[in-house]
């Protein structure tokens, strides 16, 4: 196993992402809308925009894309199914909708910080070296 850790995303205590050579995987952490300058955005689709190009960096230190995901776990502070359309819109910007990853949506209470919203967890496909 290996860990992924792009260079301006580390977060002490955690890897980004745990690839696994022999398994064709790569599993990426729960994702948050963090910037250089801390959370981006204060409404979900800016907040979601910001984890998937967060993810971008990490599936590209991987060596692979969102093309090849599998799974994706999104998870929503104060989950209301009106937010559903908005969170689609925004990941439907990034994954192939002909043939979209497996996915569940989860509405939580709380995440890590109190000013995040949104938190999105993913595997993804790598070629075996």
């Amino acid at each position: 196993m290996r860990a992924i850790d792009p260079p301006d995303f580390q977060i002490p205590g955690i890897s980004q992402a745990i690839l696994v050579p022999d398994s064709g995987l790569v599993f990426l952490s729960g994702h948050v809308a963090l910037g250089p300058d801390g959370v981006i955005g204060t409404d979900i689709p800016t907040q979601l925009e910001q984890i998937f190009k967060n993810m971008n960096v990490t599936l590209r230190e991987a060596g692979t894309d969102f093309s090849n995901l599998v799974k994706l776990t999104i998870y929503v502070k104060d989950y209301d199914q009106s937010m559903l359309p908005a969170i689609r819109a925004v990941r439907n910007k990034y994954i192939n909708v002909d043939r979209p990853p497996a996915a569940t949506l989860l509405g939580v209470s709380a995440l890590a910080f109190p000013e995040l919203l949104i938190e999105v967890e993913a595997v993804a496909r790598v070629a075996k070296p």
